[in-house]
């Protein structure tokens, strides 16, 4: 057999496969609606009557979502956990995360997409400290 003949049945098989996947997708129910998918494809100027590559779009923003919530989660679980300062919270031990937004932005910063959130007065260090001076 030579090259020929081996590229040409790669080529056959390749396409079998994305043809067999396409059919697929007709009777797959994605997470993420079509309609939904349809509006958004929509919005930006994308108008396809084939179901099947708006299943296709849904498989893909889904993926990308399950992607950069597991990212966002190794974020959050590589934070340092927070200083308990009471002796009966140590002993519940209380292991749940929690996600913030400096999880998600890092998360997402990875795949190119830069998240900027309005910085709240109660962020910043030095929040409150003004009016507490004032007090005493």
């Amino acid at each position: 057999m030579n090259h020929n003949q081996q590229s040409n049945e790669a080529k056959h098989n390749d396409e079998t496969a994305l043809t067999d996947f396409l059919a697929s997708l007709t009777d797959y129910t994605p997470t993420i609606p079509d309609e939904l998918v349809e509006h958004y494809l929509a919005k930006s100027g994308f108008q396809c009557p084939d179901v099947r590559l708006i299943r296709l779009v849904a498989v893909a923003a889904q993926k990308f979502v399950s992607e950069v919530a597991t990212e966002a989660l190794q974020q959050c679980k590589a934070r340092p956990a927070p200083v308990v300062r009471d002796k009966k919270e140590k002993q519940q031990k209380d292991k749940r995360l929690i996600m913030n937004m400096d999880d998600l932005s890092k998360a997402l910063q990875e795949y190119g997409v830069n998240v900027k959130h309005q910085e709240y007065f109660a962020d910043s260090s030095s929040a409150g400290m003004e009016s507490a001076q004032r007090d005493e």
